[in-house]
């Protein structure tokens, strides 16, 4: 980054910038030799000073012209010195954008006039630390004639990363001869500082301010050079106010002030959606959006610089995403301006899950179901989530549809995009006996009969029959059927097993609580009857003996037993010819001990006698 040097020249607080007549000749003074002079100097490269003014950035790229008029200090032999004020100017030409003398970076310079016989500058250096710091040189008159000062940068005395251009810093001084008849004018522009900056339209008006001793005070219009840079079409660069005067005397003095005028208005950034307002709910777009970015900056378009800004025509679903657009531009800086764009073109997607109802067998409902649908939505989401429907009728593929759903944004999914299908049977089976039970006596029950299922639906599963029994007593058949889907039906029938009837025991045994009393070790027949109704039972496989030990009662009545059986072992048989059955048993020996003798049927009929040994 090159910066521009401006320097101020005159002659101490009056001393003007002159091109003299000579007294002695009678004529004016070769200014174009000390142009030359001058331009010299700059050609090397060497030079930081420059005369009033006049600036020329050391770019890189070299895009500013190079003013060609020639910088003269006028000063007279013997008289008042001239000073010239140094300042740098930032370019932004050598790379780097801004000053090149921040932090603690500084630029030393050594300066010298090329005929100490001629005048002499003070300081013979100096050191700028930012681009504000000015520098004032005094330039002392020795003797008449011509003389340059020039600057070069001190061994090490660079100490930034940027470049100076020192070919503007060159002027020449010319010293009339001792106490001339006509004191050379002074110039000052007023209303406008050299480096500063103005909005555009509100550039103070230039003014040229003459003193001369003999002339006396004057103002006129600065003249005003053509504003320069890239956006000068606009209005927006650099321009200099110049003043030139010559006295009655011939004595020429001239100033230039150079300054900016910058952009006062920051970029405007406006944007358009298309279609402008979305086309679904919530503030969502279901179809594609445009999105068109405006970014204008009248002023100094080559300053624009834009941040995003991007168009964009959205096509994918998406959340709500954010589109920023910021510019800056010599006017300043505008947004980040953001719009928000979410978009949603695709339906839910519905499924059904967790049907509810009574889950019987093999896949089969038996009550209506309650199937749920569930609706998802990957971008503005279901509204709502789920949704519920009863299923109607039955059979073995009962279908339900699923409802209408809708997403945040609008789009819809129709009716029945999702069946479910059921298997669905509330009818209950039919049994049937396939036999029945008649009443009758123990011995004599028909077998457990079977039974039959029947169902129009899910069919048939099984029929089983419960509650059979051959015992004495009253009993329920349960003939349950079961369909394939666990529905059952049940059917029933009653009856009843009576029990048999035990008559004896006969004599010799005693009945009715009497006391039988037998001699230890006899035999004693037992004689009785069995009867299953009107039959006389003859098997004596259908009975049994069981004899235990009693007490003795003291007041029981008690008859002996007349008649015994031969001696021999217990036995049981049935006498055909007697017509009964006949129990022959042996009693325990152990005079004084009772015993209860008893019968035991099949079918739990029992008849029992007491005895007492003796």
């Amino acid at each position: 980054m090159s910066k521009k040097v401006w320097a101020r020249v005159a002659a101490g607080p009056t001393a003007p910038m002159t091109t003299q007549t000579s007294r002695s000749t009678g004529r004016k003074p070769l200014r174009r030799s000390v142009f030359k002079a001058a331009a010299a100097f700059a050609a090397t490269g060497s030079l930081l000073l420059a005369s009033a003014g006049v600036v020329h950035p050391d770019i890189i790229k070299h895009t500013d012209s190079v003013d060609a008029v020639a910088k003269v200090m006028p000063l007279n032999a013997g008289g008042p010195a001239g000073t010239t004020t140094l300042v740098v100017i930032t370019a932004n030409d050598d790379g780097k954008n801004g000053c090149n003398l921040t932090g603690s970076r500084t630029l030393q310079l050594n300066l010298v006039s090329s005929n100490p016989s001629v005048a002499t500058v003070s300081p013979g250096s100096v050191t700028f630390t930012s681009c504000g710091d000015l520098k004032t040189l005094t330039v002392t008159p020795v003797g008449a004639g011509d003389t340059t000062v020039t600057a070069t940068v001190a061994p090490g005395g660079n100490t930034t990363e940027g470049t100076f251009n020192l070919a503007p810093a060159a002027f020449a001084v010319k010293v009339a001869p001792a106490a001339p008849a006509n004191t050379a004018p002074t110039l000052r522009i007023t209303g406008v500082e050299p480096t500063d900056s103005y909005n555009k339209g509100a550039v103070p008006a230039a003014v040229c301010e003459i003193t001369d001793a003999e002339d006396g005070p004057s103002t006129k219009p600065a003249t005003l050079g053509p504003i320069t840079g890239p956006d000068s079409g606009t209005g927006i660069g650099s321009q200099t106010a110049s003043c030139s005067y010559t006295d009655k005397g011939g004595l020429t003095a001239v100033s230039d002030v150079t300054y900016t005028i910058t952009d006062p208005t920051p970029p405007a950034i406006t944007y358009t959606l298309n279609p402008a307002a979305a086309d679904g709910l919530a503030g969502w777009y279901k179809n594609n959006v445009a999105l068109t970015w405006t970014v204008t900056e009248p002023d100094s378009p080559t300053t624009l610089s834009k941040q995003g800004c991007v168009d964009a025509t959205i096509s994918a679903d998406q959340q709500a995403q954010e589109y920023t657009c910021s510019a800056t531009s010599g006017g300043g800086s505008a947004g980040p301006v953001t719009v928000s764009v979410k978009k949603d073109g695709t339906a839910p997607t519905v499924s059904y899950t967790s049907p509810a109802g009574t889950l019987g067998s093999n896949g089969w409902y038996t009550s209506d179901v309650t199937a749920t649908f569930t609706a998802t939505d990957a971008t503005s989401g279901p509204a709502p989530a789920t949704q519920t429907k009863l299923s109607e009728g039955e059979g073995a593929a009962v279908q339900v549809d699923s409802p209408e759903f809708r997403d945040v944004a609008g789009n819809i999914t129709a009716a029945g995009a999702a069946s479910a299908t059921y298997k669905i049977d509330k009818t209950d089976p039919t049994a049937t006996f396939n036999s029945t039970v008649a009443t009758g006596y123990f011995g004599s029950i028909a077998a457990q009969p079977t039974c039959t299922a029947t169902d129009a639906l899910s069919g048939p599963a099984s029929c089983v029959v419960t509650g059979y029994s051959k015992a004495v007593g009253t009993h329920t058949l349960t003939a349950t059927a079961t369909d394939m889907a666990g529905n059952t039906k049940t059917a029933t029938q009653e009856y009843t097993v009576h029990s048999w009837e035990a008559k004896g025991f006969y004599q010799p045994v005693d009945m009715g609580g009497m006391l039988n009393t037998v001699k230890g070790g006899s035999t004693v027949p037992i004689k009785f009857e069995l009867f299953a109704g009107s039959t006389e039972l003859t098997d004596p496989s259908q009975m049994s003996f069981s004899m235990g030990k009693t007490a003795c009662s003291p007041t029981a009545p008690s008859d002996d037993i007349e008649t015994l059986a031969a001696a021999g072992s217990t036995s049981l048989r049935y006498d055909a010819t007697a017509g009964h059955f006949i129990y022959n048993w042996k009693t325990p020996t152990g005079a004084g001990t009772c015993y209860a003798l008893t019968m035991k049927a099949a079918d739990g009929t029992t008849i029992s006698a007491h005895f007492k040994l003796k």
